[in-house]
């Protein structure tokens, strides 16, 4: 109708009824998916796996995998299903020896005051739990029901055995203490000592310490060889800077790991134009210890796209001396700053050395000027009078 007055253009009316109300008008940002999550969950799913049977032949390791719905489960079926079972030879003896009907069978019953099913389930987790109330007991009448009794309760230890130790083994799995060990939420490329550096931080929240604290980094790219053949996961290492030697760390409080991009890099040819959410580029960091109060070892992993690293900016310090101690404010933990950071390759920075050069003759001039002006507009706070000189 509002065509028809022409309020509105028929072309805008047609092109609106044409559209599809379900589908969304604003598309997410596509990008590129990544092999390991923000978390250090690997983003990876396993698909047409035909050999099954394999996951049964290591039973402990599927049930501490499992999620805790599942393993709750599986822990109280696997008790009552025993119970069950054993309760089931409990009632077939006493049936079989007559002492379900009073005053018809034998004089001495194999198991005392079992009548009915129900009397067989309890006795069946009396003996499994050797709860022992007093009321039913085995015999020497029958020596079958003596040889189940030592069947059950060896069947019992070795329910318990599994299901506690796979109870405790997911209370006290690696990663839960790796929940507490964090990373900066982008990387920083800047210079440092005249050199382009790959940097990231990294934090431990507990006082527990790591022992023997150990970090890798890796470049993730899918690489084709000269024959044509594509290469989707193409690991390659990043050596890590540390004045110790190799990949130790000591993490008593948030460091600054960096990797300096010479000609032995493999981000020796990145530029700042390459950091987009298109780029083919994952950085894999995998922090390893010790863990101090339990002696297990850990692993924490994280991953940096091409779109979360930034370029020409810095860490701000966050550890300061307070009181003859150390504090550290783990609020600016991932805060950045700017700093002067030419815009090209550290290849192209190697050939051309007058590029550092010249910002650092500008990021001089800067601050002085500032100076220069905050000087001239001051004002004396006192002035001389010329009687006072007389």
């Amino acid at each position: 109708m509002l065509s028809r007055k022409g309020i509105i253009p028929e072309e805008y009316v047609l092109t609106r009824l044409a559209e599809d109300p379900a589908e969304p008008r604003y598309r997410a940002r596509e990008r590129r998916a990544r092999f390991v999550s923000k978390k250090g969950n690997r983003n990876v799913a396993h698909k047409n796996i035909r050999e099954q049977g394999r996951f049964l032949q290591d039973v402990f390791t599927t049930l501490v995998d499992l999620k805790w719905p599942h393993t709750l489960l599986i822990f109280t079926m696997s008790f009552l299903c025993s119970w069950l079972l054993f309760a089931m030879v409990w009632w077939l003896i006493a049936f079989a020896h007559g002492d379900l009907a009073p005053g018809e069978g034998a004089a001495v019953p194999c198991v005392t005051s079992i009548h009915s099913f129900s009397s067989a389930f309890l006795f069946s987790i009396e003996v499994q739990v050797t709860i022992g109330f007093g009321g039913r007991m085995v015999t020497e009448e029958c020596p079958l029901a003596i040889l189940i009794l030592t069947v059950q309760n060896i069947v019992g230890l070795m329910i318990n055995a599994i299901m506690l130790g796979c109870i405790f083994m997911k209370t006290a799995q690696a990663h839960r203490r790796a929940e507490t060990l964090i990373f900066s939420k982008h990387a920083v490329i800047a210079l440092r000592q005249g050199r382009l550096c790959f940097m990231l931080r990294v934090g431990d929240l507990r006082k527990s310490m790591i022992i023997s604290a150990t970090i890798h980094m890796q470049v993730v790219r899918k690489t084709t060889s000269p024959e044509g053949e594509v290469v989707p996961l193409h690991q390659v290492d990043i050596p890590m800077e540390n004045g110790v030697g190799g990949n130790s760390i000591f993490l008593v409080a948030p460091l600054i790991i960096h990797h300096v991009i010479d000609a032995n890099s493999p981000l020796y040819d990145l530029a700042p134009s390459d950091l987009h959410h298109h780029q083919d580029l994952e950085i894999i960091v995998i922090l390893e210890g010790v863990v101090e109060t339990t002696g297990i070892t850990t692993q924490a992993r994280t991953s940096y796209l091409a779109d979360e690293i930034l370029w020409g900016q810095r860490f701000v310090p966050i550890v300061a001396e307070e009181d003859g101690r150390y504090s550290v404010d783990y609020s600016k933990f991932g805060d950045t700053v700017k700093v002067p950071t030419p815009l090209c390759t550290a290849r192209q920075l190697d050939e051309d050395r007058s590029l550092l050069d010249a910002l650092t003759l500008t990021s001089a001039r800067g601050p002085l000027r500032k100076r220069s002006v905050a000087v001239a507009k001051a004002k004396p706070k006192f002035s001389i009078s010329p009687d006072s000189l007389s």
